[in-house]
Formats: structure tokens, sequence, C-alpha cells
């Protein structure tokens, strides 16, 4: 059998299409890793010589701040600059079929003709922080697909948002005014992870007020040679995306400690140790959860009683793991 990559259209032909960014290709590709099928090795083996290419922009924040509207609008200023762009837009999970609700048929589809723009929902799976297991998957698969830009766009779901920083290179966070408690909720910890910080919906009342208040908190955080801007968008009108999109270049030469060097982008290998170390978490939890097995039952009942302390029973169960059947 032909290495992967080689040419013709057999097993292996798909693969070599995947690499020169053929779109069909690439939904197979993402489609076998989100399946976990027998295809998923190959493409991994495939891609990873590739990656590191893409600037990887992630886009979080509150629910109603007009994330999706800012990423179609950003879209559409990249395309001008002549820039390729793939999105992994995680999206909520249906509580019956564990699919996205939304789907990229829905969302985005004025870029459905064009071949430059390549969009993908995932599910959630109800994963705290928003980000399905896949997500940084897909970002390699489109990173060596050949995207200029890859966007991570989250559900939303608050603090826990900050588990994008472990995908994007540069991280945008997103609020509007008039959502009650969102400047406030951004201090306990969203905040620190903004490379970026963007006041959208800014043709409403208090915008200028809300910017004014995120200025004075980024004086609160620790001195570093990037300081976020706070940047105004009416994302509808395409207003201020220039300047996000000048903002996030401004961010990756900033990174740079050396021309033509992405400097302090997320590394795939560290991409791949978050994933694999979700998936065992998610193994040991479910195998735990499952289990029906005495050992367990007294390592609950001992830390009922007080004889052993939760991290002490944790420990006890995670040795216990590893004699429990497989998933």
């Amino acid at each position: 059998m032909a290495a992967p990559g080689a040419g013709g259209d057999g097993e292996t032909g798909w693969l070599e299409r995947l690499l020169v960014g053929d779109r069909v290709a690439l939904a197979r590709a993402l489609s076998a890793l989100e399946m976990e099928g027998g295809e998923a090795a190959s493409v991994l083996r495939t891609i990873f010589p590739r990656l590191g290419r893409a600037r990887v922009v992630g886009v979080t924040g509150a629910p109603g701040a007009g994330k999706s509207t800012l990423v179609n609008a950003y879209i559409v200023e990249l395309r001008r600059r002549g820039q390729s762009v793939g999105v992994v837009a995680i999206d909520p999970s249906s509580p019956h079929s564990g699919g996205a609700i939304l789907g990229d048929r829905i969302r985005m589809t004025q870029h459905s003709g064009d071949p430059g723009v390549f969009v993908r929902s995932l599910a959630s799976r109800g994963q705290v922080g928003g980000l399905s297991r896949m997500a940084s998957r897909a970002v390699d698969v489109m990173d060596a697909a050949g995207r200029d830009v890859v966007i991570v766009e989250t559900v939303g779901a608050g603090q826990s948002e900050i588990e994008v920083a472990e995908i994007a290179d540069t991280k945008i966070v997103v609020t509007a005014p008039g959502l009650g408690d969102e400047i406030q909720a951004l201090k306990a910890g969203i905040l620190e992870i903004a490379d970026i910080l963007v006041v959208n919906k800014a043709d409403l009342p208090h915008a200028r007020r809300a910017a004014a208040q995120l200025e004075a908190m980024l004086d609160f955080r620790d001195s570093a040679p990037w300081r976020p801007p706070v940047l105004c968008t009416a994302s509808i009108r395409g207003e201020g995306i220039a300047e996000l999109a000048d903002a996030v270049e401004a961010h990756a030469r900033s990174a740079a400690p050396a021309e033509g060097s992405r400097g302090q982008q997320v590394s795939p290998r560290r991409r791949v140790q978050r994933l694999l170390s979700t998936i065992a978490a998610e193994r040991v939890r479910r195998a735990l959860h499952e289990a029906e097995d005495r050992r367990l039952a007294d390592i609950c009942e001992a830390v009922l009683k007080g004889e052993l302390s939760f991290t002490e029973g944790a420990e006890r169960a995670l040795e216990l793991v590893h004699s429990l059947p497989g998933p």
C-alpha cells in the first residue's frame, strides 16, 4: 500500500489533496478524527510534519456579545487581505444526540461559496470551558491544509473559557455594553488570558464607558511587554474590524523574537499533550463512574467515614483504575 501522501485516487490519494487544501479532503479528515475511525491515525501521521504555519486566533467572551457576527466580519477582512481562513466553531451540544446544535450550515453562510474559507462546527459535548476535545485536532488539520489563519470561536460559557489559551496564539475576548455584570465577571479570570479586548456593538449606549472600564482594569494586570489594546467594534456594520485585524498582526509581531519566526505560538506538541490529558481524564472518570467493584466501594466508604481524605481516596481510586475493565 502506498505511503500517506501518495498520489492517485486510491486509499491515500485524498491525503495528498488534503495537504494542498482540497475542501472535500479537509472535511473527510475532520470527520475521520471526530469519529476516531480507522482513517484517523493516517490523518495524524500525514499532517504532523506540516504543522505550525497558521496563526491561531481564539475568540471568546460572554453569550450575547456578538462573537459569531464579529468572526464573520473578521473573515471578510482577512479575505480582503488575501488570507485563507479556517474556522473551528464550538457549539452547544444537543442533549439528545450530542451533536452541534447550531452547525456550519447555518452560521456564516455568506462564505459557503468561497474556497478560501472553511467553517467546521464542533459540539462542546458539555465540556467545561466549551472547548471540544476535537478542537485542537481540527486546528491542526486546517493548519496542515494550508489555511493562513485558523479562528477558534468558543461557546461563550463565561470564565471557564480560559481553556482557549491552550489552543490559540492570539486570544480575543469580546464583551458588549448592556450585559449587566459582564465587566465584573471579566475580573475573575478571563481578562488574564486576553491579548486583545473588544467591546462589540459599539453603536449601543455606554460602549465607550465599557471600554474605559476595561482600560482601567488593565492597569491591575502584571506588567508585560504586550498590553492588550481595547477596541470598539460594530461588527454588523464592519466598523473597527480592520483595526482588529491590525491588532492581531501586531500581537503576532510582538511575540516573534526574530524576522520570520512565529515566536510564542502554542506548539502542536502542546496541543497534543492537552488532547491526551483530556482523553485520559475522561476515560478515568468514566471508568470510576461506571465501575461496580467492591474495592472502589470500600474506598468510598472510607472517605465517608473520614478514614481517608478526598485526596487519599482519589489516589487509591487512580491506582485501582488500571485493574478495572476498559471502556
